[in-house]
Protein backbone atom coordinates (compact mmCIF):
# COMPACT_ATOMS: atom_id res chain seq x y z
CA UNK A 1 0.00 0.00 0.00
CA UNK A 2 1.40 3.39 -0.98
CA UNK A 3 2.25 5.71 1.89
CA UNK A 4 2.70 9.48 1.67
CA UNK A 5 3.78 12.03 4.21
CA UNK A 6 0.78 14.21 3.33
CA UNK A 7 -2.41 13.37 1.46
CA UNK A 8 -4.36 16.38 0.18
CA UNK A 9 -8.04 15.75 -0.52
CA UNK A 10 -9.44 18.05 -3.20
CA UNK A 11 -7.95 19.75 -6.27
CA UNK A 12 -10.00 22.92 -6.20
CA UNK A 13 -8.90 26.42 -5.29
CA UNK A 14 -7.92 25.39 -1.74
CA UNK A 15 -6.29 22.06 -2.56
CA UNK A 16 -4.06 23.41 -5.31
CA UNK A 17 -3.03 26.29 -3.07
CA UNK A 18 -2.26 23.87 -0.24
CA UNK A 19 0.00 21.83 -2.52
CA UNK A 20 1.93 24.94 -3.60
CA UNK A 21 2.54 25.93 0.03
CA UNK A 22 3.59 22.37 0.87
CA UNK A 23 6.10 22.19 -1.99
CA UNK A 24 7.56 25.57 -1.05
CA UNK A 25 7.71 25.25 2.74
CA UNK A 26 8.09 21.46 3.18
CA UNK A 27 9.92 20.50 -0.03
CA UNK A 28 11.17 17.11 1.19
CA UNK A 29 7.80 15.69 2.20
CA UNK A 30 6.06 13.33 -0.20
CA UNK A 31 2.45 14.08 -1.08
CA UNK A 32 -0.42 13.18 -3.35
CA UNK A 33 -3.72 14.87 -4.18
CA UNK A 34 -6.93 12.90 -4.60
CA UNK A 35 -9.83 14.54 -6.41
CA UNK A 36 -13.36 13.14 -6.67
CA UNK A 37 -14.00 14.74 -10.05
CA UNK A 38 -12.10 14.43 -13.33
CA UNK A 39 -10.78 18.00 -13.46
CA UNK A 40 -9.00 20.67 -11.45
CA UNK A 41 -11.00 23.62 -10.20
CA UNK A 42 -13.56 22.46 -7.64
CA UNK A 43 -16.44 24.93 -7.48
CA UNK A 44 -15.13 26.80 -10.50
CA UNK A 45 -15.21 23.68 -12.65
CA UNK A 46 -18.50 22.31 -11.28
CA UNK A 47 -20.70 25.38 -11.71
CA UNK A 48 -21.28 26.22 -15.38
CA UNK A 49 -24.45 28.32 -15.33
CA UNK A 50 -24.56 31.50 -17.45
CA UNK A 51 -22.72 34.42 -15.89
CA UNK A 52 -21.03 32.39 -13.14
CA UNK A 53 -18.59 34.71 -11.37
CA UNK A 54 -16.91 35.43 -8.06
CA UNK A 55 -18.73 37.32 -5.34
CA UNK A 56 -15.39 38.45 -3.86
CA UNK A 57 -12.64 40.45 -5.50
CA UNK A 58 -9.87 38.35 -7.01
CA UNK A 59 -7.16 40.28 -5.18
CA UNK A 60 -8.33 38.54 -2.01
CA UNK A 61 -9.89 35.42 -3.56
CA UNK A 62 -6.64 34.84 -5.46
CA UNK A 63 -3.61 33.17 -3.92
CA UNK A 64 -1.19 35.21 -1.85
CA UNK A 65 1.68 33.93 -4.04
CA UNK A 66 0.10 34.45 -7.49
CA UNK A 67 -1.03 37.95 -8.50
CA UNK A 68 -4.36 38.42 -10.23
CA UNK A 69 -3.48 40.41 -13.34
CA UNK A 70 -6.74 40.72 -15.27
CA UNK A 71 -8.56 44.04 -15.39
CA UNK A 72 -11.76 42.71 -13.84
CA UNK A 73 -11.48 42.12 -10.11
CA UNK A 74 -14.94 40.51 -10.04
CA UNK A 75 -14.05 37.67 -12.36
CA UNK A 76 -16.08 35.21 -14.41
CA UNK A 77 -15.96 31.50 -13.62
CA UNK A 78 -13.89 30.39 -16.64
CA UNK A 79 -11.19 32.96 -15.80
CA UNK A 80 -10.98 31.68 -12.22
CA UNK A 81 -10.85 28.08 -13.46
CA UNK A 82 -7.98 29.04 -15.78
CA UNK A 83 -6.20 30.74 -12.87
CA UNK A 84 -6.35 27.57 -10.75
CA UNK A 85 -5.18 25.41 -13.66
CA UNK A 86 -2.32 27.80 -14.43
CA UNK A 87 -1.22 27.58 -10.81
CA UNK A 88 -1.23 23.78 -10.93
CA UNK A 89 0.85 23.74 -14.12
CA UNK A 90 3.29 26.42 -12.99
CA UNK A 91 4.11 24.29 -9.94
CA UNK A 92 4.03 20.91 -11.73
CA UNK A 93 1.18 19.61 -9.58
CA UNK A 94 -0.86 17.74 -12.16
CA UNK A 95 1.34 14.65 -11.93
CA UNK A 96 0.55 14.43 -8.21
CA UNK A 97 -3.23 14.42 -8.72
CA UNK A 98 -5.29 11.23 -8.85
CA UNK A 99 -8.61 12.09 -10.45
CA UNK A 100 -12.01 10.40 -10.12
CA UNK A 101 -11.22 9.22 -6.62
CA UNK A 102 -13.63 9.98 -3.80
CA UNK A 103 -12.47 9.54 -0.21
CA UNK A 104 -15.15 7.63 1.68
CA UNK A 105 -13.39 6.62 4.90
CA UNK A 106 -10.23 7.46 6.82
CA UNK A 107 -8.99 5.39 9.75
CA UNK A 108 -6.30 6.56 12.14
CA UNK A 109 -4.10 4.04 13.92
CA UNK A 110 -2.13 5.27 16.92
CA UNK A 111 -0.19 2.01 16.76
CA UNK A 112 1.29 2.98 13.40
CA UNK A 113 0.74 6.76 13.53
CA UNK A 114 -0.87 6.52 10.10
CA UNK A 115 -4.14 7.25 8.35
CA UNK A 116 -5.51 4.52 6.08
CA UNK A 117 -7.69 6.22 3.48
CA UNK A 118 -10.34 4.25 1.59
CA UNK A 119 -11.15 5.60 -1.87
CA UNK A 120 -13.95 4.89 -4.32
CA UNK A 121 -12.52 4.87 -7.86
CA UNK A 122 -15.38 4.21 -10.25
CA UNK A 123 -16.86 1.56 -7.98
CA UNK A 124 -13.49 -0.01 -7.23
CA UNK A 125 -11.99 0.30 -3.76
CA UNK A 126 -8.47 1.66 -3.38
CA UNK A 127 -6.45 2.40 -0.28
CA UNK A 128 -3.64 4.79 0.49
CA UNK A 129 -1.84 5.58 3.71
CA UNK A 130 -0.55 8.91 4.93
CA UNK A 131 1.03 10.42 7.99
CA UNK A 132 -0.93 13.66 7.74
CA UNK A 133 -4.36 14.09 6.16
CA UNK A 134 -5.16 17.54 4.75
CA UNK A 135 -8.81 18.04 3.76
CA UNK A 136 -9.60 20.62 1.06
CA UNK A 137 -12.93 19.24 -0.09
CA UNK A 138 -15.04 22.36 0.42
CA UNK A 139 -18.18 22.61 2.48
CA UNK A 140 -21.09 21.50 0.28
CA UNK A 141 -22.41 18.43 -1.52
CA UNK A 142 -21.08 18.47 -5.09
CA UNK A 143 -23.55 15.83 -6.22
CA UNK A 144 -26.80 17.39 -5.08
CA UNK A 145 -27.87 20.98 -4.52
CA UNK A 146 -30.65 21.95 -2.15
CA UNK A 147 -33.95 21.51 -3.94
CA UNK A 148 -37.21 21.70 -1.93
CA UNK A 149 -40.32 20.03 -3.28
CA UNK A 150 -43.11 22.34 -4.41
CA UNK A 151 -46.85 21.60 -4.39
CA UNK A 152 -48.08 20.56 -7.82
CA UNK A 153 -44.66 20.62 -9.47
CA UNK A 154 -45.48 17.40 -11.33
CA UNK A 155 -48.13 19.36 -13.27
CA UNK A 156 -45.62 21.87 -14.64
CA UNK A 157 -45.21 21.41 -18.41
CA UNK A 158 -41.95 23.35 -18.60
CA UNK A 159 -38.41 22.52 -17.51
CA UNK A 160 -36.81 22.60 -14.06
CA UNK A 161 -33.11 23.48 -13.81
CA UNK A 162 -30.82 23.65 -10.78
CA UNK A 163 -27.78 25.95 -11.21
CA UNK A 164 -25.44 23.34 -9.73
CA UNK A 165 -26.17 21.06 -12.69
CA UNK A 166 -26.85 23.42 -15.58
CA UNK A 167 -27.52 21.60 -18.89
CA UNK A 168 -25.01 22.56 -21.56
CA UNK A 169 -27.69 22.54 -24.25
CA UNK A 170 -30.35 24.56 -22.39
CA UNK A 171 -31.93 27.05 -24.79
CA UNK A 172 -33.55 29.90 -22.89
CA UNK A 173 -33.62 32.41 -25.77
CA UNK A 174 -37.10 33.85 -26.12
CA UNK A 175 -38.35 31.87 -23.12
CA UNK A 176 -40.10 33.03 -19.97
CA UNK A 177 -37.79 32.22 -17.06
CA UNK A 178 -38.63 32.24 -13.35
CA UNK A 179 -35.71 32.05 -10.92
CA UNK A 180 -36.70 30.90 -7.43
CA UNK A 181 -34.32 32.38 -4.87
CA UNK A 182 -32.66 35.64 -3.93
CA UNK A 183 -29.07 34.71 -3.13
CA UNK A 184 -25.81 35.20 -4.99
CA UNK A 185 -26.64 32.68 -7.72
CA UNK A 186 -30.03 34.23 -8.43
CA UNK A 187 -28.71 37.79 -8.69
CA UNK A 188 -25.98 36.54 -11.03
CA UNK A 189 -28.42 34.70 -13.29
CA UNK A 190 -31.02 37.46 -13.61
CA UNK A 191 -29.02 39.95 -15.73
CA UNK A 192 -27.30 37.23 -17.74
CA UNK A 193 -30.48 35.35 -18.71
CA UNK A 194 -32.27 38.65 -19.38
CA UNK A 195 -29.93 39.23 -22.33
CA UNK A 196 -31.71 36.50 -24.35
CA UNK A 197 -34.83 35.39 -22.49
CA UNK A 198 -38.23 36.88 -23.29
CA UNK A 199 -38.55 37.86 -19.64
CA UNK A 200 -36.91 36.92 -16.34
CA UNK A 201 -38.66 36.94 -12.97
CA UNK A 202 -36.79 36.51 -9.69
CA UNK A 203 -39.29 35.04 -7.23
CA UNK A 204 -38.31 35.50 -3.60
CA UNK A 205 -40.02 34.90 -0.29
CA UNK A 206 -38.04 37.75 1.27
CA UNK A 207 -35.32 40.15 0.09
CA UNK A 208 -31.55 39.89 0.46
CA UNK A 209 -29.13 42.74 1.08
CA UNK A 210 -27.39 43.74 -2.15
CA UNK A 211 -24.50 46.05 -2.91
CA UNK A 212 -23.19 47.23 -6.27
CA UNK A 213 -19.52 47.84 -6.96
CA UNK A 214 -17.43 48.20 -10.13
CA UNK A 215 -16.23 44.96 -11.68
CA UNK A 216 -12.86 46.62 -12.25
CA UNK A 217 -10.72 47.92 -9.40
CA UNK A 218 -9.35 51.16 -10.81
CA UNK A 219 -6.76 51.55 -8.06
CA UNK A 220 -5.48 48.01 -8.63
CA UNK A 221 -5.21 48.56 -12.37
CA UNK A 222 -3.41 51.87 -11.85
CA UNK A 223 -0.95 50.36 -9.37
CA UNK A 224 -0.19 47.53 -11.79
CA UNK A 225 0.75 50.04 -14.48
CA UNK A 226 3.33 51.79 -12.30
CA UNK A 227 4.61 49.20 -9.83
CA UNK A 228 6.11 45.70 -9.99
CA UNK A 229 3.37 43.12 -10.36
CA UNK A 230 3.69 41.48 -6.94
CA UNK A 231 4.00 44.78 -5.08
CA UNK A 232 0.89 46.15 -6.79
CA UNK A 233 -0.99 42.96 -5.92
CA UNK A 234 0.02 43.07 -2.28
CA UNK A 235 -0.97 46.71 -1.90
CA UNK A 236 -4.37 46.04 -3.48
CA UNK A 237 -4.85 42.99 -1.29
CA UNK A 238 -3.95 45.04 1.80
CA UNK A 239 -6.46 47.72 0.79
CA UNK A 240 -9.30 45.31 0.07
CA UNK A 241 -8.80 43.21 3.20
CA UNK A 242 -9.00 46.25 5.42
CA UNK A 243 -11.91 47.83 3.59
CA UNK A 244 -13.82 44.56 3.81
CA UNK A 245 -13.06 44.19 7.51
CA UNK A 246 -14.09 47.80 8.17
CA UNK A 247 -17.39 47.40 6.31
CA UNK A 248 -18.26 44.14 8.08
CA UNK A 249 -17.55 45.58 11.53
CA UNK A 250 -19.46 48.76 10.71
CA UNK A 251 -22.45 46.70 9.55
CA UNK A 252 -22.42 44.80 12.85
CA UNK A 253 -21.99 47.88 15.04
CA UNK A 254 -24.25 50.29 13.10
CA UNK A 255 -26.66 48.09 11.13
CA UNK A 256 -29.32 50.76 10.55
CA UNK A 257 -26.86 53.28 9.16
CA UNK A 258 -25.29 50.70 6.84
CA UNK A 259 -28.69 49.36 5.78
CA UNK A 260 -29.96 52.84 4.97
CA UNK A 261 -26.88 53.48 2.85
CA UNK A 262 -27.32 50.23 0.91
CA UNK A 263 -30.96 51.07 0.18
CA UNK A 264 -30.00 54.60 -0.86
CA UNK A 265 -27.47 53.19 -3.33
CA UNK A 266 -30.13 50.89 -4.78
CA UNK A 267 -32.54 53.84 -5.21
CA UNK A 268 -29.87 55.75 -7.11
CA UNK A 269 -29.77 52.94 -9.68
CA UNK A 270 -33.47 52.02 -9.81
CA UNK A 271 -35.19 55.38 -9.43
CA UNK A 272 -38.08 56.49 -7.21
CA UNK A 273 -40.70 54.29 -8.89
CA UNK A 274 -39.17 51.00 -7.81
CA UNK A 275 -40.69 49.45 -4.65
CA UNK A 276 -37.53 49.26 -2.57
CA UNK A 277 -39.38 48.54 0.68
CA UNK A 278 -41.05 45.39 -0.66
CA UNK A 279 -38.34 43.93 -2.86
CA UNK A 280 -34.97 45.07 -1.48
CA UNK A 281 -35.43 45.65 2.27
CA UNK A 282 -34.61 42.45 4.21
CA UNK A 283 -36.01 41.50 7.60
CA UNK A 284 -32.49 40.99 8.99
CA UNK A 285 -29.53 43.34 9.44
CA UNK A 286 -26.70 43.70 6.91
CA UNK A 287 -24.09 40.94 7.17
CA UNK A 288 -26.25 38.65 9.28
CA UNK A 289 -26.24 36.80 5.98
CA UNK A 290 -23.69 37.21 3.21
CA UNK A 291 -24.26 40.28 1.04
CA UNK A 292 -25.05 39.76 -2.64
CA UNK A 293 -22.58 41.55 -4.87
CA UNK A 294 -23.85 43.17 -8.08
CA UNK A 295 -20.94 44.11 -10.38
CA UNK A 296 -21.46 47.30 -12.36
CA UNK A 297 -25.10 47.35 -11.15
CA UNK A 298 -25.95 44.82 -13.88
CA UNK A 299 -29.02 43.42 -12.13
CA UNK A 300 -30.34 46.87 -11.28
CA UNK A 301 -29.97 47.84 -14.94
CA UNK A 302 -31.92 44.76 -16.09
CA UNK A 303 -34.71 45.64 -13.64
CA UNK A 304 -34.80 49.26 -14.77
CA UNK A 305 -34.97 48.28 -18.45
CA UNK A 306 -37.91 45.99 -17.73
CA UNK A 307 -36.09 42.88 -18.98
CA UNK A 308 -36.45 41.42 -15.50
CA UNK A 309 -38.54 41.88 -12.39
CA UNK A 310 -38.55 40.88 -8.74
CA UNK A 311 -41.68 39.33 -7.26
CA UNK A 312 -41.85 38.99 -3.48
CA UNK A 313 -44.47 36.37 -2.63
CA UNK A 314 -44.97 32.73 -1.65
CA UNK A 315 -45.71 29.75 -3.87
CA UNK A 316 -49.21 28.31 -3.59
CA UNK A 317 -48.60 25.59 -6.17
CA UNK A 318 -47.32 24.92 -9.65
CA UNK A 319 -49.63 24.82 -12.65
CA UNK A 320 -49.08 23.48 -16.15
CA UNK A 321 -48.10 26.93 -17.35
CA UNK A 322 -46.21 28.35 -14.40
CA UNK A 323 -46.50 29.20 -10.70
CA UNK A 324 -49.61 30.26 -8.79
CA UNK A 325 -48.69 32.54 -5.89
CA UNK A 326 -50.37 33.01 -2.51
CA UNK A 327 -51.46 36.47 -3.64
CA UNK A 328 -53.43 34.91 -6.50
CA UNK A 329 -51.05 36.08 -9.22
CA UNK A 330 -49.80 33.46 -11.66
CA UNK A 331 -46.30 33.68 -13.10
CA UNK A 332 -46.09 32.16 -16.60
CA UNK A 333 -42.92 30.14 -17.11
CA UNK A 334 -41.25 27.95 -19.69
CA UNK A 335 -38.19 27.35 -17.49
CA UNK A 336 -37.98 27.41 -13.69
CA UNK A 337 -34.51 27.76 -12.18
CA UNK A 338 -34.38 26.55 -8.58
CA UNK A 339 -31.58 28.75 -7.21
CA UNK A 340 -32.47 27.50 -3.75
CA UNK A 341 -29.00 26.91 -2.38
CA UNK A 342 -26.53 24.24 -1.35
CA UNK A 343 -26.50 21.18 0.87
CA UNK A 344 -23.70 21.53 3.38
CA UNK A 345 -21.34 18.54 3.65
CA UNK A 346 -18.35 18.63 5.99
CA UNK A 347 -15.10 16.84 5.09
CA UNK A 348 -16.61 15.76 1.78
CA UNK A 349 -18.89 13.33 3.61
CA UNK A 350 -15.90 11.20 4.64
CA UNK A 351 -16.34 8.78 7.55
CA UNK A 352 -13.60 9.47 10.10
CA UNK A 353 -12.43 6.77 12.52
CA UNK A 354 -9.80 7.26 15.23
CA UNK A 355 -8.50 4.06 16.85
CA UNK A 356 -11.73 2.24 16.09
CA UNK A 357 -14.05 5.05 17.21
CA UNK A 358 -16.12 6.88 14.60
CA UNK A 359 -15.99 10.65 15.03
CA UNK A 360 -18.45 12.82 13.16
CA UNK A 361 -18.00 16.58 12.75
CA UNK A 362 -20.69 17.14 15.39
CA UNK A 363 -18.70 15.05 17.90
CA UNK A 364 -15.78 17.43 18.09
CA UNK A 365 -14.71 21.08 18.27
CA UNK A 366 -12.59 23.07 15.82
CA UNK A 367 -9.10 23.99 16.92
CA UNK A 368 -8.08 27.40 15.53
CA UNK A 369 -10.46 26.71 12.65
CA UNK A 370 -7.83 24.30 11.24
CA UNK A 371 -7.77 21.03 13.21
CA UNK A 372 -10.26 19.17 15.43
CA UNK A 373 -10.12 18.29 19.12
CA UNK A 374 -9.04 14.69 19.66
CA UNK A 375 -8.26 14.05 15.98
CA UNK A 376 -4.53 13.47 15.28
CA UNK A 377 -2.66 14.69 12.21
CA UNK A 378 -5.64 16.10 10.34
CA UNK A 379 -6.24 19.63 9.08
CA UNK A 380 -9.18 20.97 7.10
CA UNK A 381 -9.63 24.18 5.17
CA UNK A 382 -12.82 26.07 5.92
CA UNK A 383 -12.82 29.58 4.49
CA UNK A 384 -14.50 32.71 5.72
CA UNK A 385 -18.19 33.42 5.39
CA UNK A 386 -17.61 37.16 5.77
CA UNK A 387 -14.58 37.50 3.49
CA UNK A 388 -12.85 35.69 0.63
CA UNK A 389 -12.47 31.93 1.07
CA UNK A 390 -8.84 31.87 -0.03
CA UNK A 391 -7.71 34.30 2.66
CA UNK A 392 -8.30 31.52 5.18
CA UNK A 393 -7.03 28.79 2.85
CA UNK A 394 -3.65 30.52 2.45
CA UNK A 395 -3.01 31.04 6.16
CA UNK A 396 -4.31 27.55 6.96
CA UNK A 397 -1.70 26.13 4.58
CA UNK A 398 1.02 28.26 6.16
CA UNK A 399 0.05 26.99 9.61
CA UNK A 400 -0.01 23.35 8.47
CA UNK A 401 3.50 23.71 7.05
CA UNK A 402 4.72 25.36 10.25
CA UNK A 403 3.27 22.47 12.24
CA UNK A 404 4.84 19.83 9.98
CA UNK A 405 8.24 21.49 10.20
CA UNK A 406 8.01 21.73 14.00
CA UNK A 407 7.15 18.02 14.19
CA UNK A 408 10.15 17.21 12.03
CA UNK A 409 12.47 19.37 14.13
CA UNK A 410 11.31 17.70 17.35
CA UNK A 411 11.35 14.18 15.95
CA UNK A 412 7.69 13.50 16.67
CA UNK A 413 5.12 11.84 14.44
CA UNK A 414 1.78 12.89 15.94
CA UNK A 415 0.10 16.19 16.83
CA UNK A 416 -3.33 16.07 18.48
CA UNK A 417 -5.34 19.04 19.76
CA UNK A 418 -6.31 18.19 23.34
CA UNK A 419 -9.34 20.05 24.66
CA UNK A 420 -9.11 20.57 28.43
CA UNK A 421 -11.82 19.46 30.81
CA UNK A 422 -14.28 22.08 31.94
CA UNK A 423 -17.45 23.88 31.04
CA UNK A 424 -17.36 25.80 27.78
CA UNK A 425 -20.07 28.14 26.59
CA UNK A 426 -21.39 26.89 23.26
CA UNK A 427 -21.43 29.22 20.24
CA UNK A 428 -22.63 28.87 16.63
CA UNK A 429 -20.13 27.40 14.19
CA UNK A 430 -20.90 30.16 11.67
CA UNK A 431 -21.33 33.86 12.35
CA UNK A 432 -24.04 34.09 9.66
CA UNK A 433 -27.63 32.85 9.53
CA UNK A 434 -27.52 31.53 5.96
CA UNK A 435 -30.08 28.88 5.09
CA UNK A 436 -27.59 26.13 4.33
CA UNK A 437 -26.01 26.51 7.79
CA UNK A 438 -29.39 26.51 9.52
CA UNK A 439 -30.46 23.38 7.60
CA UNK A 440 -27.20 21.61 8.49
CA UNK A 441 -26.79 22.64 12.11
CA UNK A 442 -26.73 18.95 13.07
CA UNK A 443 -23.81 18.30 10.70
CA UNK A 444 -21.29 21.00 11.64
CA UNK A 445 -18.77 20.86 14.50
CA UNK A 446 -19.61 22.30 17.86
CA UNK A 447 -17.96 25.57 18.77
CA UNK A 448 -17.32 27.63 21.89
CA UNK A 449 -16.93 31.29 22.78
CA UNK A 450 -13.33 30.70 23.85
CA UNK A 451 -10.32 30.42 21.57
CA UNK A 452 -8.87 28.19 20.25
CA UNK A 453 -11.93 25.91 20.37
CA UNK A 454 -13.99 27.80 17.82
CA UNK A 455 -14.34 28.61 14.15
CA UNK A 456 -12.91 32.16 13.96
CA UNK A 457 -14.11 34.68 11.38
CA UNK A 458 -11.53 37.45 11.66
CA UNK A 459 -8.80 37.27 9.03
CA UNK A 460 -6.53 39.91 10.55
CA UNK A 461 -6.46 38.15 13.94
CA UNK A 462 -6.17 34.71 12.34
CA UNK A 463 -3.27 35.88 10.21
CA UNK A 464 -1.28 36.84 13.30
CA UNK A 465 -2.13 33.61 15.09
CA UNK A 466 -1.65 31.10 12.28
CA UNK A 467 1.33 32.73 10.57
CA UNK A 468 3.24 34.21 13.53
CA UNK A 469 1.78 32.73 16.71
CA UNK A 470 3.38 29.95 18.74
CA UNK A 471 2.51 26.54 17.28
CA UNK A 472 3.15 24.65 20.51
CA UNK A 473 0.61 26.63 22.53
CA UNK A 474 0.12 24.05 25.27
CA UNK A 475 -2.98 22.48 23.73
CA UNK A 476 -1.31 20.35 21.06
CA UNK A 477 -0.14 16.98 22.34
CA UNK A 478 2.99 15.80 20.50
CA UNK A 479 3.84 12.10 20.50
CA UNK A 480 5.11 9.19 18.45
CA UNK A 481 3.52 5.87 17.51
CA UNK A 482 2.18 3.73 20.35
CA UNK A 483 5.38 2.42 21.91
CA UNK A 484 3.56 -0.49 23.53
CA UNK A 485 3.56 -2.24 20.15
CA UNK A 486 7.33 -2.38 19.99
CA UNK A 487 10.22 -0.46 18.55
CA UNK A 488 9.47 -1.45 14.96
CA UNK A 489 6.06 0.22 14.74
CA UNK A 490 7.29 3.17 16.77
CA UNK A 491 10.02 3.66 14.19
CA UNK A 492 7.42 3.55 11.43
CA UNK A 493 5.48 6.31 13.16
CA UNK A 494 8.63 8.37 13.54
CA UNK A 495 9.35 8.14 9.81
CA UNK A 496 7.31 11.31 9.37
CA UNK A 497 9.70 13.23 11.57
CA UNK A 498 12.79 12.13 9.67
CA UNK A 499 11.34 11.99 6.15
CA UNK A 500 13.24 15.10 5.13
CA UNK A 501 16.54 14.17 6.73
Amino acid sequence: METFDVLIVGAGLSGIGAAVHLRKDCPDLSFAIVEARSAIGGTWDLFRYPGIRSDSDMHTLGYVFKPWTKAKAIADGPSIRDYVNETADEHDLRRHIRFDRRVVRSEWSSTDALWTVTIDHGGQEERLRCRFLYMNSGYYDYDRGYRPEFPGEEEFAGQFVHPQHWPEDLDYAGKRVVIIGSGATAVTLVPELAKEAAHVTMLQRSPTWMVSRPAEDRIANLLRRWLPEMLAYRLTRFKNVRLGSFFFKRARSQPKKVGDRLLSMAREHLGPEFDIDTHLTPRYNPWEQRLCLIPDADMFQALKRGDAEIVTDHIERFTAGGILLKSGRELPADIVVTATGLNLKMLGGMEMVVDGRTIGPKDTYPYKGVMYAGVPNLAATFGYTNASWTLKADITATYVCRLLNLMKARGVAVATPQMPQGDFEEAPFSNLSSGYFERAEHLVPKSTTKAPWQQPHDYLNDRKDLMKGVVDDGTLLFSNADETTGADTAAKGADFAVAAE
